[in-house]
């Protein structure tokens, strides 16, 4: 990354563009936030209720053999989950008027999917919509719970001004992040929630290195503009930024590729966010203190000065 050693960026002067970009990423999320409490969105059964089915094999079974069985026979959607000790195997199915038949026909698809292994059905059960919208309730208010505890810390670490653009920025990445998979039909559970959750956490921190050599700038004083110094810090992290975000990705990518079907979606919320979260730390959450000017020691005291290529060392 020695390319980007001792250069100086103008990030600052491209925040107009960056502006547009984030607008969209915004109205899409916002979208996909309406359209999952009035069921348009493409809910799992965690939030929509559904069906589901435990079955009791006799003999052992492999869960990658359940659920191409299942795909076969039409149930490509369906939600797996083993039930240790018992050769138990629980199927979940989205709602569906018909629960006898739906249940009977999952038992036809083992049946002829694997007639060598045969099992019972101990239990067909309906997952009601009250449940549905206890866990939509619950999902809601475990990200605004931990939207509000980033702003109590980054508030108390640094100033009011960098609390507020780290939540702006957290929610951002957030709301397009759900946008993305909306836009891609992908089923929305609380597995979508966990990487939503996860990946919070990853772009503060990728925020608060940035906000953190901003304030040591900020500290060292100066004639520079506080435009000059938010530019010359990012510019600093940078190399860090980009070797961290690209090392989680590798780690991800091979997640999302043969990590198996379980975590798919989980490792897919995951690479987006490491992207949006990495765009946003240094075009979204910098360009907000722009909006939120303070007026201390070498901030706003007078004309830029010319920047030489600063002596840098990520």
């Amino acid at each position: 990354m020695d390319i980007i050693k001792g250069k100086y960026f103008d990030i600052l002067g491209k925040r107009k563009y960056a502006l547009v970009v984030s607008v969209i990423f915004a109205i899409i999320g916002f979208v996909a936030v309406v359209s999952i409490p009035l069921g348009r969105a493409n809910l799992g059964t965690d939030f929509s209720g559904g069906l589901s089915v435990q079955l009791r094999f006799e003999n052992s079974f492999e869960m990658d053999d359940m659920r191409d069985a299942l795909k076969v026979g039409g149930f490509a959607d369906a939600d797996l989950q083993e039930v240790t000790g018992g050769n138990k195997l629980i199927v979940r199915l989205k709602r569906n008027e018909d629960v006898t038949g739906t249940g009977l026909a999952v038992g036809e698809v083992f049946k002829k999917a694997m007639p060598e292994n045969p099992f019972m059905v101990d239990s067909t059960t309906e997952v009601g919509p009250t449940v549905g919208k206890k866990l939509q309730k619950d999902a809601f208010w475990a990200i605004v719970i931990s939207l509000v505890g980033i702003f109590l810390y980054v508030a108390w670490r640094f100033q009011m001004r960098f609390g507020v653009a780290a939540v702006v920025a957290t929610f951002h990445d957030v709301l397009a992040v759900l946008g993305i998979l909306y836009i891609m039909d992908k089923e929305i559970n609380l597995l979508i929630i966990t990487g939503l959750l996860t990946l919070a956490g990853y772009s503060l921190n990728d925020t608060v290195v940035v906000f953190d050599r901003i304030r040591e700038n900020m500290r060292k004083g100066g004639k520079d503009k506080f435009e000059v110094v938010i530019n010359r810090s990012i510019t600093e992290v940078l190399r860090r930024t980009v070797v961290t975000s690209v090392t989680t990705l590798l780690v991800l990518v091979v997640l999302l590729l043969i990590g198996g079907e379980v975590i798919h979606d989980f490792a897919l919320t995951l690479c987006l966010g490491v992207l949006v979260g990495t765009y946003s730390s240094i075009f979204v959450a910098s360009p907000l203190l722009m909006l939120w000017k303070g007026k201390g020691k070498g901030i706003d005291g007078g004309k830029a000065v010319p920047v030489s290529p600063a002596k840098v060392d990520a």
